[in-house]
């Protein structure tokens, strides 16, 4: 008979063992540190912009584009800090509201949490629209302020529609004593694309572009965060190069970085190691890259899906060392369709799901010439085979397809 094992003091061991760790909520992306390196071009840039609201003027709204991990949130958050900071100091009312679009992707969403920053009693649902608004002019109107909107992940908003923007954007003209002005951040250098005309001229007043860090420069901000974050001799000597060498090749991003110096600090504490090495580095760049595939892949649409799996195949099948064409791709594409009774969607919208997973890093399409027969694209995958694989046949209606073999293989490497 097996005896159950007592639960009695299970926490307490795990606490009793010295961590490595002084404070580890700083290799997060939510904070926020007191001096920012290797960023004072664009704080300085988005300051002389916002230093109106210390005038009583509206500042001018802002776009803010850069990739992930090039310091975006961290830079507008520090500044509207620093704004709130001096405003106060000079006895002015001046408000800084902080919105992750991410989460709050609705417009009725959005005006009722920004209502209930200035105290509103508005419900999460149920009033319409005119109305949240109302009660948001209403409150921030009460009196002479400058409120400065961030909007992060503003292209997830704008997916919903653009509304709101074109409301907000215009409110000044509804106000008699308060102004507003918005800052909206963004990944995607063309999610204004789809925005109104009148709604892209207004918002975009100011644009400011993050460049990607280099590997010296996300060096320097891993140093910073490491003397915050660990404890004095736990950091093996090649950890903080590796980390930035990794991140550097990710387009210079440092939340990767400090993800990855996080990730195998925990790695090396779960094993009860003093200090955190390479080789916990190495496996924390497993890690978080599977985890990374993992959450996007599972998340995918059904189609996306199949085109993804489709590549798969042709690149597990005899293909390693070769890139794989749109038709090729198609071919299998519409075999899969058929064998799970799915509807075959155009090779035009086929190759623009497939444009969107290379936008996702999940693959890398290059267009080549074939001289006289045209051009094409060449698709490699830049995610690991196998455990994305396994991702894709977790989902039910892709699991008849786990012993599936494409006859158009014998076709192509004869």
């Amino acid at each position: 008979m097996i005896k159950a094992q007592s639960l009695d003091g299970l926490f307490e061991k795990l606490l009793d063992g010295k961590s490595i760790f002084k404070n580890k909520e700083v290799l997060r992306p939510s904070y926020t540190p007191d001096l920012l390196l290797h960023r004072n071009e664009q704080i300085n840039s988005l300051a002389t912009i916002l230093v109106s609201a210390l005038r009583g003027e509206t500042p001018s709204n802002v776009l803010i584009y850069g990739k992930t991990g090039t310091g975006k949130t961290a830079v507008t958050r520090y500044v509207g800090k620093e704004l709130e900071r001096v405003s106060e100091d000079k006895s002015l009312f001046c408000s800084v509201v902080y919105i992750n679009c991410e989460v709050i992707d609705t417009q009725y969403r959005l005006l009722a949490n920004l209502a209930r920053h200035f105290e509103e009693d508005v419900p999460m649902t149920g009033w319409p629209t005119d109305q949240v608004f109302m009660k948001f002019k209403e409150a921030i109107d009460s009196k002479e302020q400058v409120i400065v909107i961030i909007l992060d992940e503003i292209d997830k908003l704008i997916k919903k529609g653009d509304d709101v923007l074109y409301n907000l954007s215009r409110i000044n003209t509804d106000l008699q004593r308060a102004k507003v002005s918005m800052i909206g951040v963004s990944n995607d250098l063309k999610f204004t694309e789809f925005l109104d005309p009148r709604v892209k001229s207004s918002l975009g007043e100011e644009e400011l572009i993050f460049p990607p860090y280099d590997a010296e420069q996300i060096s320097d901000i891993l140093k910073q965060r490491a003397k915050m974050a660990y404890t004095d001799g736990s950091l093996g000597e090649m950890v903080i190069p590796l980390c930035a060498a990794f991140a550097a090749q990710e387009h210079g991003d440092a939340r990767r970085a400090l993800d990855l110096l996080r990730v195998s600090g925990e790695i090396a504490e779960r094993e009860n190691q003093p200090q955190v090495l390479e080789e916990h580095v190495r496996r924390a760049q497993e890690k978080i890259e599977v985890d990374r595939v993992v959450e996007v892949v599972r998340t995918l649409p059904t189609q996306s899906k199949l085109v993804l799996y489709s590549i798969i195949l042709l690149r597990s099948r005899g293909r390693e060392g070769k890139n794989v064409t749109t038709g090729e791709m198609y071919n299998v594409y519409r075999q899969l369709c058929h064998h799970i009774d799915v509807d075959i969607l155009t090779q035009r919208r086929v190759t623009d799901l497939m444009s969107e997973l290379d936008m996702l890093g999940i693959v890398n399409a290059v267009v080549v010439s074939k001289g006289r027969y045209g051009r094409t694209k060449e698709i490699s995958l830049s995610v690991p085979v196998e455990s994305t694989r396994k991702v894709l046949l977790e989902d039910y209606r892709l699991k008849p397809l786990v012993d599936f073999k494409a006859s158009v293989f014998s076709k192509m490497f004869s």
